[in-house]
């Protein structure tokens, strides 16, 4: 049941059917509503299969929220650093579009929901049934291969600054945290490898996977991943920074690939309880953008079986409904 009290329900009705966020007040009260709620939430675990990522603090939790005009929400721990993981793979494929085109990105990677986990390998099998995309760890590599540059070190400069464009300030290495997946990431090795036999891989395929390590290595914080949601909300416009980074057109096909696969296999749960495009990270990342309104970014490493904040998930469940994001939404024209 709502919490918006009667008054705020005018306001919200037309976020609804206007396409806008509700006003800044009501805004910033239900992003604390949500960090209260949901503080003492302590189910699941830490990523441990990445030593580093096991020594991280499980209570920490950030709520952020920016919408494209700049304004800006938070509370909590939105300025802590953590590695981007999983949560860079939406957007190394929108710099993967804007280089090689939409129609081009998806005949190379694919676009449909595998129905598996993230890092699976039977998946690889099924390629040519078209379940492959670029939101696990398969298609992820495939699209970091495609990254401009002849060399390893020109393609990761690529990715290092135009995520760090996003973010609207420069990101950096963790180099603990890249150290300590580059000694355990044999699987993502093995995957690349196999993506070569189907020559579904479009560069050394283990120089490819190091790159991908590091890309999902870049310290961020919820704030910055809000703000790299929000430029995907906004057409590939940076709010904060109005640098234009993506063409408008490349913004809907990214999306449409988070729909599918953003939550791996509970995306489609995901879609039922939110309606919004959405993408997780085993360091307890999660952003949500809800287009032509803004990007909302939760940190809390406690993960689901699936890989998935289970704090974020409650948060976006909650204040997708309370803030009228659902894209699937609407309420009686007046």
């Amino acid at each position: 049941m709502s919490i918006t009290p009667a008054a705020d329900r005018v306001a919200l009705v037309a976020a609804i059917n206007e396409g806008h966020l509700p006003p800044a007040d009501l805004v910033g009260r239900l992003v604390n509503e949500a960090y209260d709620r949901f503080k003492t939430d302590d189910s699941g675990t830490v990523a441990d299969y990445i030593p580093a990522l096991a020594a991280m603090p499980p209570d920490r939790f950030g709520i952020s929220v920016v919408g494209v005009d700049g304004a800006t929400y938070g509370i909590g721990d939105t300025q802590v650093e953590f590695s981007i993981q999983s949560v860079s793979k939406p957007f190394v494929f929108a710099l993967i579009c804007q280089t090689i085109g939409e129609d081009a990105a998806r005949e190379k990677l694919g676009a449909n929901n595998t129905g598996l986990p993230f890092n699976s390998v039977i998946a690889l099998e099924r390629i040519d049934e078209g379940t492959h995309n670029p939101m696990v760890n398969a298609g992820a590599i495939a699209a970091t291969s495609l990254a401009p540059g002849d060399t390893a070190e020109a393609k990761w400069q690529f990715i290092q600054e135009h995520l760090s464009r996003f973010a609207g300030r420069p990101l950096s290495l963790n180099q603990a945290v890249y150290e300590s997946e580059a000694a355990t990431n044999q699987r993502n090795t093995g995957i690349a490898k196999l993506l070569q036999a189907y020559d579904r891989i479009f560069f050394d395929p283990v120089a490819a996977t190091d790159i991908y390590t590091k890309q999902c290595s870049l310290n961020v914080t919820a704030q910055d991943l809000a703000v790299m949601a929000a430029t995907l909300a906004n057409g590939g416009v940076n709010p904060i920074t109005q640098d234009a980074i993506i063409d408008p057109i490349h913004c809907q096909h990214v999306l449409a690939v988070m729909v599918t696969a953003g939550l791996y296999e509970n995306s489609g749960d995901w879609l039922y309880e939110t309606g919004l495009p959405g993408k997780s990270g085993v360091s307890g990342g999660l952003v949500t953008i809800a287009p032509h309104k803004g990007g909302l970014a939760t940190f809390a490493p406690l993960l689901d079986e699936a890989g998935n904040s289970v704090k974020g998930q409650l948060v976006t469940q909650f204040l997708s409904a309370e803030l009228g994001l659902n894209l699937f939404a609407s309420c009686p024209h007046s």
